[in-house]
């Protein structure tokens, strides 16, 4: 078994099987870390972030871990697509829209379901022809908090804002607005309170 290195990060390395199309996420070890301890939060985290694909794969687009390698590493099918950070600015804004919308729809299948993605942004998802995958769960957890659901958007728009600055109010708007006809306009607009709260406070701290 032949593994490319294709991205490094703080957490993990995420490795490329190309003769089993394979994508491994291996979470390294932090020498900073007592060794016993440091076993502990990869294996842990390892498992949760297992869990947490699977559950969500049920619901929307993203990997599904296949067999497990060992405990510190999460073998998953490499999703062949664009990501969608370098490249929703080069459809047109009809076309973005309609990409927004589908985000707008996940995301919300997964608060309904209380999976927090934590970490939304377009470099965390892959177009596929005209289907959008979600990666990389490793922030991720279960919750029912309004708190989190609205961090979690929150995040989205900060990353819209920042990627997408030329359409960023529409597509915003187009994400929300389908969000809210998936979950519900009661709970969404509950989740959109918060959203206004938690703006504040970043600001503030700055």
């Amino acid at each position: 078994m032949k593994l490319k290195l294709i991205q490094q990060g703080a957490e993990a390395k995420i490795l490329f099987d190309s003769s089993k199309n394979l994508i491994i996420k291996d979470r390294i070890s932090k020498s900073y870390r007592h060794p016993i301890l440091d076993a502990q939060i990869r294996k842990r985290r390892t498992k949760s972030e297992t869990k947490l694909l699977t559950k969500a794969s049920k619901i929307i687009n993203c990997p599904t871990p296949t067999h497990k390698a060992n405990i510190y590493q999460i073998p998953m099918p490499f999703i062949k697509g664009k990501k969608l950070s370098e490249n929703l600015n080069k459809f047109s804004l009809e076309k973005q829209k309609e990409i927004c919308r589908e985000i707008g729809s996940s995301i919300a299948k997964l608060h309904k379901e209380n999976i927090i993605h934590g970490d939304l942004t377009t470099s965390n998802m892959i177009l596929v022809k005209d289907k959008i995958y979600f990666i990389d769960f490793g922030l991720g957890f279960i919750s029912r908090k309004i708190e989190d659901k609205a961090v979690d958007l929150h995040l989205l728009k900060h990353a819209l804002e920042a990627k997408h600055f030329q359409n960023y109010e529409i597509l915003t708007k187009e994400t929300l607005n389908q969000y809210k006809n998936i979950l519900g306009e009661k709970e969404s607009e509950k989740i959109f309170e918060r959203i206004k709260s938690v703006e504040k406070r970043r600001r503030y701290r700055h």
